[in-house]
């Protein structure tokens, strides 16, 4: 029988740990990736979930009997009412726009605006997450937490302009002059765009997003009367 090199087996032996070694680090760096958005996804994702369910229990949109919630929400942000998801590519749609997506946020700029938006007098939750990839290890620059509205700029480099259309492109939710998501201005119903209180004519998604602006979106019947937010209460620091 013959005998086998001692050099062979321990370089056999030597191969096999530096093999497991380099599988441990792998598992450790997707870990630390996850983490990124583990912080916000964990009360974000359940948040979003209960603020569309108590939107979709309360608004007055078409449904027909036993239809249960879940579906109106894989309905798709192109078409149909809210709620709308957070879809799971807004990282990539957010790259599309020509906005940065890194591991972490950028440092050279920062600051928040927020944003209302307001269908037949209900509010409508703007999803936590918009601009993070479902896995975890990118963020766009232009980005959102939670569910409160307030979206996150936080850019590696100055000199860039951000606008609201940037943002619904990341969620996936078709918005113009004549289009929000699924819902259309008529003859009985408007939509109509404010900043801090001021109704602003022409595109919404030309608005500029600069350091704590109220933007506020409403599509509702003509002559509703609506109270239209005119600034919000950032916390202190932000």
């Amino acid at each position: 029988m013959a005998k086998t090199d001692g050099r062979d087996w321990k370089a056999a032996r030597r191969s096999a740990r530096e093999r497991l070694a380099a599988e441990r680090a792998a598992r450790e760096r997707r870990l630390r990736r996850r983490r990124i958005v583990t912080w916000a996804a964990g009360g974000g994702v359940a948040a979003v979930l209960v603020a569309g369910g108590i939107w979709a229990a309360t608004s007055d949109g078409k449904k027909s009997p036993g239809r249960t919630a879940a579906p109106a929400a894989a309905a798709g942000a192109e078409a149909g009412r809210p709620p709308w998801p957070r879809p799971d590519d807004t990282a990539d749609r957010a790259r599309k726009e020509g906005l940065a997506v890194a591991p972490m946020e950028g440092t050279a700029v920062h600051f928040h605006t927020h944003l209302d938006i307001l269908v037949d007098g209900k509010a409508v939750p703007v999803p936590a997450n918009l601009g993070i990839a479902a896995s975890g290890d990118a963020m766009s620059e232009l980005h959102t937490h939670d569910t409160t509205g307030v979206l996150h700029i936080e850019a590696p480099a100055t000199g860039k302009r951000y606008t609201l259309g940037q943002l619904f492109t990341e969620w996936n939710v078709p918005l113009s002059a004549a289009r929000l998501g699924g819902l259309q201005p008529d003859g009985t119903r408007t939509l109509t765009a404010y900043v801090d209180g001021g109704r602003q004519t022409g595109d919404p998604a030309a608005i500029e997003l600069t350091p704590h602006r109220e933007i506020a979106l409403v599509y509702g019947p003509a002559n509703a009367s609506v109270q239209v937010p005119s600034r919000y209460d950032f916390p202190a620091g932000e």
